[in-house]
C-alpha cells in the first residue's frame, strides 16, 4: 500500500511520500490496494477525500473510503459525532441501524468505531453498510468511512477493521504522539 498523508499545514494528498519529516498534527492513512483518489475538495473548514476501487468512480461505486478532516474543530468528541451521524442516518433510512464497535485511545487520541446499516437506501435502491472511525485530534477532528453498497463478506469486514487500526493521528510537536520518519518512496 502507498502511504496517503493528509497534512493540515495545507491540503495535500500524496500518493507517495517524498520527504523525511512530518510537521505538526497529521492524519496517517494508507491508500487501500486497488483504490484511487477520485475526489478531493476543501469546503469551508472541511477537507474531504473520496477513494474508490480503480474500476469505479464516486458517481458509480459499490465500495468507497471517505476521509473528512474538520480543520480547527477541537471540542467535538467521537461519541458526539457518532450520535449526530446516527440521528441523521436513522432519519434518512427506514429500518436503518447503528451499532457501536469499539472506542478508546490510539497514540494518545480518543477514537470511536461504529457501523451504520441501511437495508434499502431509497436514493440507490441498494443496501448500504458504512463503518466509521472518528478521531479527536488537538488541532482538528478526523473521520474515515468505509461504505459498501452490498453485504460484505466476513473476510472483507476483517480486512477493513485492520485498515481502520492502521489509520492514526500523530503530532511532531508532542513527544508521546510522534509522527514516523518517512523515507522517499520509489515511484
Amino acid at each position: 500500500m502507498k502511504l496517503f498523508v493528509l497534512l493540515l499545514s495545507g491540503f495535500l494528498a500524496l500518493p507517495s511520500v517524498c520527504f523525511a519529516e512530518l510537521a505538526d498534527e497529521n492524519l496517517l492513512q494508507n491508500l487501500p490496494n486497488g483504490y484511487k483518489v477520485d475526489f478531493q475538495a476543501k469546503q469551508g473548514n472541511m477537507v474531504i477525500t473520496e477513494m474508490v476501487p480503480q474500476s469505479e468512480t464516486v458517481k458509480n461505486w459499490t465500495e468507497m473510503v471517505t476521509t473528512q478532516i474538520f480543520l480547527g474543530l477541537k471540542n467535538a468528541t467521537p461519541e458526539q459525532f457518532q450520535a449526530f451521524m446516527a440521528k441523521s442516518w436513522l432519519a434518512a433510512c427506514k429500518d436503518g441501524g447503528v451499532a457501536p464497535i469499539t472506542k478508546g485511545e490510539e497514540n494518545g487520541y480518543p477514537f470511536s468505531i461504529w457501523l451504520q446499516t441501511c437495508p434499502l437506501n431509497q436514493s440507490t435502491g441498494k443496501p448500504e453498510k458504512t463503518w466509521f472511525k472518528a478521531i479527536k485530534g488537538n488541532d482538528s477532528f478526523y473521520v474515515v468511512q468505509k461504505a459498501f453498497r452490498f453485504d460484505p463478506s466476513n473476510e472483507q469486514v476483517v480486512q477493513w477493521m485492520k485498515y481502520f487500526r492502521s489509520v492514526i493521528v500523530c503530532d511532531s510537536r508532542l513527544p508521546d504522539r510522534p509522527c514516523p520518519k518517512l523515507e522517499k518512496v520509489a515511484q
